[in-house]
């Protein structure tokens, strides 16, 4: 996972200066895609090679290094991992593979309207990028049984998150309920991580946290929603612990505040850029776990 997510966040930012200059994809108050669509947009060749160059280049360099980490060594016949699927990370790893197409949906489709195809086909495209990238993983992951104490293997129920993942930001630009929720990350290092058992924070699923974040101003009514302020909004947030790789481990369950980046007044097509791409982190907030005991943070990590 780490080697995907590197290569979305390495291609953004080898674009980010150009995706400044495009037309926003966002509205200014949300990472939710617009509903608004531009079809007379005349398509830049020089721009989509650039962007096709650069890829092409960062997702064979990202491969060829899967292929050194988790892919190296005995290889097995197509296998499908039922045994361990759910159970080695509590289904932690099924928020992880919606999370990264929804990124890399989110964000190429900024990357192609700067090419100039229109926002509807540009999330499309998108879209099946980032599918068709999980789906040949996934499916690399099948020849693996061998590999990485035995969670590889080809799974259906990674599959299905990498779908939906993919397909949530298309929900969004097709409904406006949709465009209500958004999604990030944030990382925490955890004891397990501490002790050395991992070589990337980015790899232990103790340390990550996945966030559901949504505006409060949905549940007011409009007499007071419209002096809310835009850039709070509330998350839920899960993470996992004490994980021991066959079902063992407990849930964690999170209510906190959530910055809103994108609705921060800012001028400038880089920075507001900028921020809509920020706004797929969770940064730190006041918070409390409700699940499995209650504590309360002054500040969440």
């Amino acid at each position: 996972m780490i080697i995907r997510i590197v290569v979305g966040i390495l291609i953004y930012i080898l674009i980010s200066f150009q995706i400044s200059l495009a037309t926003p994809l966002f509205d200014s108050t949300s990472t939710s895609v617009s509903l608004k669509s531009d079809s007379k947009n005349d398509v830049d060749y020089t721009k989509l090679s650039i962007v096709g160059g650069s890829t092409a280049c960062l997702i064979t360099y990202g491969f060829i290094l899967q292929n050194n980490l988790w892919w190296k060594g005995e290889k097995s016949d197509f296998y499908f991992n039922f045994e361990r699927d759910w159970r080695y990370a509590k289904g932690a790893d099924k928020l992880g593979h919606f999370f990264l197409p929804y990124f890399i949906t989110g964000e190429y489709a900024q990357a192609l309207e700067w090419c100039g195809v229109d926002n509807v086909s540009a999330l499309w495209y998108s879209a099946g990028l980032g599918l068709a990238h999980q789906t040949f993983v996934e499916i690399r992951d099948g020849f693996s049984k061998d590999m990485g104490g035995g969670y590889l293997g080809f799974s259906w129920g990674d599959m299905g998150a990498n779908i939906i993942g993919a397909s949530f930001p298309i929900l969004q630009q097709k409904s406006e309920f949709f465009q209500r929720f958004n999604f990030k990350i944030s990382y925490y290092p955890s004891n397990t991580y501490n002790s050395g058992a991992y070589s990337s924070i980015i790899d232990d699923y103790e340390s990550t946290f996945h966030w559901l974040t949504f505006s409060p101003r949905i549940f007011l009514p409009n007499s007071i929603s419209n002096d809310f302020p835009k850039w709070i909004n509330f998350a839920i947030g899960h993470s996992v612990k004490q994980l021991d790789g066959y079902g063992g481990g407990n849930h964690e369950l999170f209510l906190s505040l959530d910055w809103n980046l994108s609705a921060i007044p800012i001028e400038g097509k880089f920075w507001k850029t900028l921020a809509r791409t920020l706004d797929y982190y969770h940064f730190p907030a006041p918070a409390v776990k409700i699940y499995p005991n209650v504590v309360w943070y002054g500040l969440k990590f």
